[in-house]
């Protein structure tokens, strides 16, 4: 895997940290290292010496004092100097040749830049988006779709394995209310008050044939499979492709089906109980607020049922971790889908269940109302086509997923640097229009020895160092969100280079070789971040 040049700085550290414990355990606490947050305090800080005070018996800042002699016999020529600051922080201030050898490093990890290797890679299910296939994608769904395919992205370079999977609802009375909307509008009768309505119901009316002759059921199951269609052909126009596209309706056949095999497994366990003619799981033994149904006293499952059955094939599937993306009014399912793995005999720690706060379209200052088809909700398609795919992928990612978006397609249409994923892209083609302009063969320039760095440089070297630890915090917490600020904090640090270190002009050699080297790596570490977005990164705008 590639050098982490950081890591190896905190190595140095722990490994001074371990010459003064001479054999002693590690003290408790995290030792933490890291960029410090007011200018002056050095390129990185750590508090290695205010954990090791107590078992030394000294003061920290004497520790500190020891601790820096020894890392500046460790890391020799690539540390400038140490400085003991506060209650017993070790800052370091690192030498330009130092900088110089991250350059390499990252260049030399070329696209494995930002992979890790994680001590337990982990076997993913990531659910995301499933829609009813009721109605077409809707903006709503354009965030968890880019939400679902960005923590994919970012939990395959983290090194686990992932399956993109989208669970259709195609059961129930939904799709039985979806054929009869259909049926009366082809009929010109109206459509039932528990219906469908919109646009899009009378398109279905005149494209399914002999749409006024067919049973709600017949025409419910062909109307849901050209909506299902739809959403695929949306959803790849979006960049967001499944692996697997689970049918709920498989649930319910074979013999045993799914629901069958499932419930065998809960009465096995004695978790289930009958009351009211009615099948019970009991879900408050694992911290639901309800014990749940899972059979009317019909005998019909119910759509908990199929939840149960759901994940107990995900299980089965070999998945170590399921994870499912759900908005704002499913919060209830956390508990509820976590005591099913409970039930099930499964450590609920294996699923994971986001939460999405809900997207406000703004035009204007004011809310917008952009479908003349759709009738009170804005489509996917109405977004990509306004804005294009790059700009709403930015901004359904650009906050954390239990933050409210007010997507402002003022802002979100603008071709200026106003635009922060306008900026970020443009960042990455001026670099691009740099390699274009300079000599044939000049791009593969190798950085120097020896070369006395500026401090813009010097900040954006720090910053492209940074990405995998912002790619590891974005996976750990679930937040794609960190990685465009990421993205747009990387732009602004290459245009103060890009302003204070001239690439093709600059006359040195020497000097023009090193800036031709941080501009390849500062492009390449770009791209991954707009990748991991699923926003492209163009080579002109």
């Amino acid at each position: 895997m590639p050098v982490h040049p950081i890591d190896e700085l905190r190595a140095a550290v722990e490994a001074a940290a371990g010459d003064l414990r001479n054999g002693d355990p590690a003290p408790k606490g995290r030792l933490s290292f890291e960029r410090p947050k007011k200018a002056g305090f050095g390129d990185y800080s750590t508090n290695a010496a205010m954990l090791l005070a107590p078992a030394l018996g000294a003061p920290p800042r004497e520790i500190a004092e020891r601790l820096g002699a020894r890392v500046t016999e460790r890391l020799g020529d690539n540390v400038e100097r140490v400085e003991v600051a506060g209650p017993g922080f070790l800052n370091l201030f690192l030498a330009d040749a130092w900088y110089l050898n991250a350059v390499r490093d990252v260049l030399a990890a070329g696209d494995d830049w930002g992979r890790a290797t994680p001590e337990q890679p982990l076997n993913v299910n990531v659910e995301y988006v499933s829609a009813n296939p009721t109605g077409p994608m809707t903006a709503a769904s354009a965030r968890h779709a880019a939400y679902g395919d960005a923590l994919a992205r970012m939990l395959e370079l983290a090194g686990h394995t992932v399956s993109r999977e989208y669970y259709f609802n195609n059961a129930g009375g939904q799709i039985d209310r979806l054929g009869a909307s259909v049926r009366a509008l082809a009929r010109h009768e109206p459509v039932p008050e528990d219906g469908y309505k919109g646009d899009y119901v009378a398109d279905l009316a005149r494209t399914i044939p002999q749409a006024a002759e067919r049973s709600a059921e017949d025409l419910g199951a062909e109307a849901s499979r050209l909506i299902t269609e739809g959403i695929r052909e949306t959803l790849h126009a979006y960049r967001v492709d499944f692996d697997t596209y689970f049918l709920e309706g498989s649930l319910h056949e074979g013999d045993p089906s799914p629901i069958d095999r499932a419930l065998h497994r809960l009465r096995e366990r004695a978790h289930l109980y009958e009351s009211e003619g009615a099948l019970w799981l009991r879900t408050t033994e694992f911290g639901d607020d309800k014990d749940r149904v899972l059979k009317r006293s019909t005998g019909a499952p119910t759509y908990f049922a199929a939840d149960v059955a759901y994940q107990e094939d995900k299980f089965r599937r070999g998945f170590d971790k399921a994870i499912y993306v759900l908005g704002a009014d499913h919060h209830g399912y956390i508990a509820r889908l976590k005591a099913i793995a409970s039930s099930l005999g499964e450590d609920p720690e294996r699923v994971e269940v986001p939460i999405l706060q809900f997207v406000h379209i703004v035009e204007g200052g004011e809310k917008a109302k952009m479908s003349k088809r759709a009738g009170d909700f804005v489509t996917l398609t109405e977004l990509i086509e306004r804005i294009g795919v790059d700009a709403t992928r930015w901004f359904m990612l650009s906050r954390s997923h239990d933050s409210t978006i007010d997507l402002d397609l003022d802002l979100a249409a603008k071709q200026d640097p106003e635009n922060p994923v306008y900026y970020v892209q443009m960042m990455h083609a001026r670099i691009a229009g740099i390699f274009r302009r300079l000599p044939e063969g000049r791009v593969d320039a190798a950085v120097p020895a020896d070369v006395a760095l500026n401090d813009a440089e010097r900040e954006l070297i720090r910053k492209v160092l940074a990405f995998p630890h912002e790619v590891h915090e974005a996976v750990a917490r679930r937040a794609p969100h960190r990685i465009a600020s990421y993205a747009l904090e990387l732009g602004q640090a290459f245009a103060a280079f890009y302003r204070d270190s001239p690439v093709r002009d600059e006359p040195d050699e020497a000097v023009q070789s090193f800036r031709i080297g941080l501009s390849v790596a500062t492009r390449r570490t770009l791209a991954a971040a707009l990748t991991l977005l699923g926003v492209s990164a163009p080579e002109q705008m």
